[in-house]
């Protein structure tokens, strides 16, 4: 059932099923970012994580990288690559938001007896586990069945007790809410329900750090694609975009998994919606069937679009980002390679207003988080790559 008074969506797909994209029939592009925006993210909030994050050891901008042969091919006068393959130890954003969190509980109740936890496809847990480790806390992660053993490992690496449970993602999420209940742990998630919202604010302000790092090297793109899951990223880099510059901000569009689709079917009902099967996709840190309550606040109104990406397209991405030089993991290269896709074709080209004067960025949130899966799939190692071609 659609959402009362939503406007009927229309959905574009490639020739060949690649792609599907649904401009945001919901849109409110020229409504200013309100009191109530503001009550989950802000720029202020937002320049206060950053603060904080700049603190910790090893803190540096990731690279934004000018792919200047694909911008030629894809017909943009620029294409930008956030590159998050060396973000900390963990490998990807996720660094920004749980370990931020974890942080500020810490701080403001105090390490002794607090035990965190969350459920996770890998790379939020080993955030959460690496913030408990820098704060002197203990962490319990819960994963589901599909998690590999690589990513299980990398969790525990970081003094983190790791519990498996049968189903999916969102079954592990309703899983480690009960336990949590249940022994008196602080969940730290990115994604929020009914009455819990506080720390997925700061997880996902934490997230908003991407934005003002782009913003200082390029201040005037014109589109930016975000991987989507829960809406969590794609929630924090909208609102600093949203609230600094307002109507005029980029075209700003979410790409998920086409077997994970939970933001593009909320928006083509016009509410937050469940995506249902067993979400089985190689990209594991998108593999979401529920949109966090939060992150839809934010992404509903002011997202411009919504796209699915299958599974071919992006590991096909990710080999070529190694012929770069660059490590962009499974969930990594879903937004660039949705960008690649919608270029190729004329009427999405028209929808999302790409032509020669554009100037794209596209987020690739990770490197390889589970180095066995990322060799499987582009037949070298992270190491091999990142010695290889110049970028």
């Amino acid at each position: 059932m659609r959402g009362e008074g939503a406007p009927e969506a229309e959905i574009r797909r490639t020739a060949d099923g690649t792609v599907q994209l649904l401009r945001n029939p919901g849109l409110e592009r020229e409504r200013a970012y309100g009191e109530a925006e503001r009550a989950i993210l802000s720029v202020e909030a937002g320049r206060e994580a950053r603060a904080a994050i700049e603190r910790w050891s090893g803190y540096a901008p990731t690279p934004l990288h000018s792919l200047d042969a694909m911008a030629r091919e894809t017909g943009v006068a620029g294409l930008l690559l956030k590159d998050e393959s060396r973000r900390f130890e963990l490998l990807s954003f996720k660094a920004l938001g749980g370990a931020y969190a974890v942080e500020r509980l810490a701080r403001e109740r105090g390490s002794a007896g607090l035990t965190v936890t969350c459920a996770t496809d890998g790379n939020h847990g080993r955030a959460v586990a690496w913030g408990a480790k820098r704060s002197g806390v203990r962490a319990v992660i819960f994963v589901h069945e599909t998690v590999s053993q690589g990513r299980v490992d990398a969790i525990a690496g970081f003094g983190a007790e790791v519990i498996r449970v049968p189903g999916t993602y969102d079954d592990a999420v309703r899983h480690s809410a009960e336990v949590a209940a249940k022994e008196g742990w602080q969940i730290v998630s990115d994604t929020s329900w009914p009455g819990y919202d506080d720390v997925p604010r700061h997880v996902m302000q934490g997230y908003a750090v991407l934005a003002a790092e782009i913003l200082e090297v390029e201040p005037a793109f014109t589109h930016i694609f975000v991987p989507g899951g829960v809406g969590g990223l794609a929630a924090g880099v909208l609102s600093w975009l949203w609230e600094l510059h307002g109507g005029d901000r980029p075209v700003f569009v979410v790409v998920e998994p086409d077997r994970a689709a939970c933001l593009f079917e909320s928006a083509r009902l016009g509410q937050p919606t469940v995506f249902p099967g067993d979400l089985d996709t190689i990209m594991a840190g998108l593999a979401c069937g529920e949109p966090s309550m939060l992150a839809w606040r934010i992404l509903g109104p002011g997202a411009d679009a919504f796209m699915t990406i299958t599974d071919d397209a992006v590991a096909a991405m990710m080999r070529d980002l190694a012929g770069l030089g660059i490590v962009s993991g499974e969930s990594g290269a879903a937004a660039i390679a949705g960008f690649r896709h919608a270029a190729f074709d004329p009427a999405m080209r028209e929808q999302l207003c790409l032509g020669p004067q554009s100037r794209v960025v596209c987020l690739s949130t990770e490197g390889a988080t589970d180095p066995s899966i990322y060799q499987q799939i582009v037949g070298r190692s992270a190491d091999a790559v990142f010695g290889a071609a110049p970028r």
